[in-house]
């Protein structure tokens, strides 16, 4: 009988357990299960959607939702929903890439700045430059030297959004680098690809990933403004940018077609900022202690 009492009592600690750790960060929890459905959306979208979101049919123009047209028809007859659902893959597919790619290119030049300090002279010069740009007019500008496309809209997005992630290495690196246990290693011959991967690199994943969620945030919305000014996706792809744009003309008598498409944005750039503020608190030593 003890052992399935200990059996039984496994379970049970275990969702004793998470639940705790949902309500220590519910931040954390409601942005994960946010993000999680409209992935599961994007994924299986060509088993979700309710009917081709390239079809064309004019009978069926600007009907409101019903029990067929769930989210309604724009101009052209198309199911807004199927497009809707298709379009949660581009905004995923460009935050996350933009993402990972800033991440990368940003802990690279960030560790590469932060430590070595004639390489900081020049990089950083170079990065404040790109800051003082707007990035979505250099979005723009990149865009239109070379054919709309994803993979030119997330380079594009990537470039901007590099000197952000640049600076909060460097400033983490800047901070580890004064420690007296890294001046003794120096001291010591300890070689600077040692000292960087085993000591530097590790306490600067914490802030990489906070600032990678607002990364992604921020490449959705960019993403969004260039499709809706013409400048993102081709508009034949549908992309939330691309049905707000394609709808405005219509706003008064079919506002669906540009509500719903907004709310599915704005909730999916509240669900990665919801991530992003929790794994700042549950990430930060000092806020971590108070939860």
């Amino acid at each position: 009988m003890a052992v399935v009492t200990d059996d039984l009592a496994v379970p049970s600690a275990r969702r004793f357990s998470l639940w705790r750790a949902i309500r220590r960060n519910p931040t954390i929890a409601l942005g994960a299960v946010l993000l999680s459905v409209l992935i599961v959306l994007a994924v299986f979208a060509p088993f979700i959607a309710t009917s081709d979101p390239f079809k064309i049919a004019p009978v069926n123009r600007l009907r409101p939702p019903s029990e067929r047209w769930w989210f309604g028809t724009d101009q052209f007859g198309r199911d807004v929903f199927s497009r809707t659902i298709y379009g949660a893959r581009v905004s995923l597919i460009v935050g996350l890439s933009v993402a990972a790619f800033s991440s990368i290119l940003g802990l690279a030049l960030g560790l590469a700045c932060g430590y070595f300090r004639k390489v900081d002279a020049l990089v950083m010069r170079v990065m404040d430059g790109l800051m003082a740009i707007p990035s979505i007019l250099l979005a723009i500008a990149l865009i239109t030297l070379s054919r709309p496309g994803l993979g030119i809209v997330i380079v594009a997005i990537v470039i901007p959004e590099v000197p952000r992630i640049v600076r909060v290495v460097r400033a983490v690196v800047l901070s580890i680098r004064a420690q007296p246990y890294i001046e003794s290693a120096i001291a010591g011959g300890t070689k600077n690809w040692k000292l960087l991967t085993r000591h530097i690199l590790p306490n600067t994943l914490a802030p990489l990933i906070v600032q990678s969620t607002y990364v992604c945030a921020s490449a959705m919305l960019i993403e969004a403004g260039l499709s809706f000014l013409g400048a993102g996706v081709p508009p034949e792809v549908p992309s939330w940018g691309n049905i707000i744009a394609q709808g405005r003309t219509f706003f008064q008598i079919a506002p669906w077609t540009i509500m719903i498409p907004g709310a599915f944005l704005a909730v999916t750039v509240l669900a990665v900022n919801l991530l992003g503020d929790g794994l700042r608190d549950r990430l930060d030593p000092r806020l971590a202690r108070r939860l």
